[in-house]
């Protein structure tokens, strides 16, 4: 949790910003638990472990100030070009944090989303994941979304199939399809588009995250790697975002 000083001089603004409607859905890009081992001469693995901890943290207070949607980059498409024993490490962590951590979830009245292919996870890991999201379906507190094989621009496409499908049945005409149409058929069809963006490890790119959805968010990125990015950095780029004028392309 953040550190008494912190979240009392700040939670009255966040409070306001979250009751005002301007701030309902946060993104994150969690990047750095690599560089976080490495710095430290450990395994990958132990990275990963890490940052698994940080999530965790960043959750329940995301609950404790009554965010709606906290969306999280864990393993994008991409991921896959990895070496095999760090993706063979990724897997068994997605199924052992599921596992350990469902319970505490619903005790906490967190709705459990998970968005992105899926077909490519083992038999095992994607009945897991449905019985996740069933079990947490009719929670009514924080949305937690967790992006898996997840790409941007996979998803645009595949939300553009259906409707190339509809126009050559002839439902749809090509004229009549609209912004709300696509963003219906896109993998965060049930959530607001983020308010803000947040990518730790202080890099300045997407990496192919949240494309479409993201076009008018507001980015933070941070040096802070994603192990190191307590409720307190997290509190700091919120009180940035207070600070700014969002202004929709306009």
């Amino acid at each position: 949790m953040p550190s008494p000083s912190l979240l009392s001089q700040h939670q009255a603004t966040i409070e306001k910003l979250i009751e005002a409607g301007k701030l309902g859905h946060v993104a994150i890009i969690m990047d750095g638990n690599r560089r976080w081992a490495q710095e430290r001469y450990l395994p990958k693995a132990v990275g990963h472990g890490e940052g698994v901890r940080t999530l965790k943290k960043l959750v329940e207070f995301a609950g404790q100030i009554q965010l709606g949607v906290l969306t999280v980059y864990a393993f994008s498409t991409e991921n896959w070009n990895r070496e095999k024993t760090e993706v063979d490490v990724l897997m068994k962590l997605f199924v052992e944090t599921i596992h350990k951590e469902l319970d505490h979830l619903c005790q906490n009245n967190v709705r459990l989303r998970f968005i992105g292919d899926l077909s490519a996870f083992s038999k095992g890991l994607q009945t897991q994941i449905h019985q996740a999201m069933v079990k947490t379906e009719n929670n009514t507190g924080l949305c937690l979304q967790i992006a898996l094989n997840y790409g941007g621009r996979h998803d645009i496409v595949q939300a553009v199939q259906v409707l190339a499908q509809q126009v050559q049945t002839g439902t749809l005409q090509p004229e009549e399809i609209t912004e709300e149409q696509l963003s219906r058929l896109l993998y965060t069809q049930e959530t607001p588009d983020p308010d803000l963006l947040i990518r730790t490890g202080g890099e300045y790119r997407l990496s192919n995250y949240l494309l479409w959805q993201s076009a008018y968010a507001e980015l933070y990125i941070t040096d802070t790697l994603w192990p190191d990015f307590t409720p307190d950095e997290l509190t700091k780029a919120l009180v940035e975002f207070s600070n700014r004028q969002r202004r929709y392309g306009k």
